[in-house]
């Protein structure tokens, strides 16, 4: 019998996606953030078993923290390692960017969505966050035509040029 081949563990790339943030939001402009881990978190995102559908980035106390995350608890690990899967988690910004995130919150109504988690060249995970603002269903609805348009227009030109 073959035995169940392990899938690797992600040294550099994408580690999760949030998907729908794209369909749900309009993104503006992006950042970068590290994050503060603890070892059985990081041998998780790099086995790609986090979640960020419903994560969401506030601040607290004066920094900027990645709420209702879910990374599971690494299997393998000990019972000493054992952690809260949605704990919040600490983002490492400079001071100025906080103030700059925080400041467009409350200003203009924005929210910040983490877009995805990925490990750097270095082997360190960041979060790319987003400033957002919700879509309105008609949006929602105006993006999925057009898609499917794009889709339908080429599958048209493929199939003329046989």
């Amino acid at each position: 019998m073959a035995e169940a081949r392990k899938k690797p563990l992600i040294s550099t790339g994408l580690a999760a996606q949030n998907r729908k943030a794209r369909y749900d939001y309009k993104i503006g402009e992006t950042l970068e953030a590290g994050i503060v881990l603890v070892g059985p978190e990081v041998k998780s995102l790099r086995a790609g078993r986090a979640s960020l559908q419903e994560a969401w980035a506030g601040e607290r106390d004066g920094e900027i923290w990645l709420f209702n995350c879910h990374i599971p608890e690494w299997q393998a690990g000990s019972f000493m390692a054992k952690f809260e899967p949605t704990r919040p988690r600490k983002l490492l910004l400079h001071k100025k960017q906080v103030q700059q995130l925080a400041g467009r919150v409350t200003r203009e109504g924005a929210t910040i969505v983490p877009l995805e988690i990925r490990f750097n060249e270095k082997g360190r995970a960041k979060v790319i966050l987003g400033m957002a603002e919700g879509k309105k269903q008609h949006d929602k609805r105006a993006a999925i035509a057009a898609r499917d348009w794009q889709r339908d227009k080429a599958r048209l030109l493929r199939n003329k040029g046989e």
